[in-house]
């Protein structure tokens, strides 16, 4: 038996706390239901939690994720970074320093998972998905967690996994409504497009 262990915040918890499916209804149940109909047998957690920071789950990074010794680990956490990052009335130079925190956190938390577990991980691009001009400050701040993201990623020899592009290629394809409720959570038909990209991520 091989564990998985999925981190990040309301998109990956996808109601999992109220729902009453630990998985949640989102795209870790889904990939969950596909990846189980394999011979493998396989322990996945949902570790997500509403509103989470980066600096938030790498708190919890060692009772969440490291204490359950995974194989692998999935993770998607930034979209509240960028929100709040955005959204701050603050100076130029000050979102910077936000963005650093945030990168630091996610930082320390590849950092442990190479010192500390044999697990592969897979990091996700946070994505925003805006509808005219809903969101469009926050797309600059995307681009820069991402960036530092995909740097931390090879610098540790973890998989980045590009979701903005993707998710705005369906979103042209099947409308904005089909993809995203609110330019940022996913309809069950985006949910069922991120698990397609993960499973075939994880190449199981």
């Amino acid at each position: 038996m091989k564990t998985i262990i999925f981190l990040g915040d309301s998109i990956t918890a996808a109601d999992r706390i109220i729902s009453g499916n630990p998985l949640g209804m989102g795209y870790v149940n889904i990939f969950s239901e596909s990846l189980n109909k394999s011979a493998q047998d396989w322990y996945i957690f949902n570790k997500a939690v509403d509103g989470y920071k980066t600096e938030q789950v790498a708190a919890r990074l060692h009772s969440d994720c490291i204490a359950f010794h995974p194989d692998y680990v999935s993770i998607l956490v930034g979209v509240n970074d960028i929100g709040k990052i955005a959204q701050s009335d603050v100076s130029e130079q000050e979102k910077l320093y936000m963005l650093e925190d945030s990168i630091r956190s996610y930082h320390e938390m590849l950092f442990d998972l190479s010192r500390e577990t044999s697990a592969r991980v897979i990091t996700l691009e946070p994505f925003i998905l805006p509808a005219g001009e809903e969101y469009q400050t926050w797309v600059p701040w995307q681009q820069k967690m991402a960036k530092n993201i995909k740097k931390l990623a090879r610098n540790y020899g973890a998989s980045f996994i590009p979701l903005q592009e993707p998710l705005l290629e369906k979103v042209s394809e099947l409308g904005h409504k089909a993809v995203t409720a609110d330019g940022i959570h996913l309809t069950f038909q985006g949910q069922q497009i991120l698990a397609d990209i993960i499973k075939e991520a994880f190449s199981l």
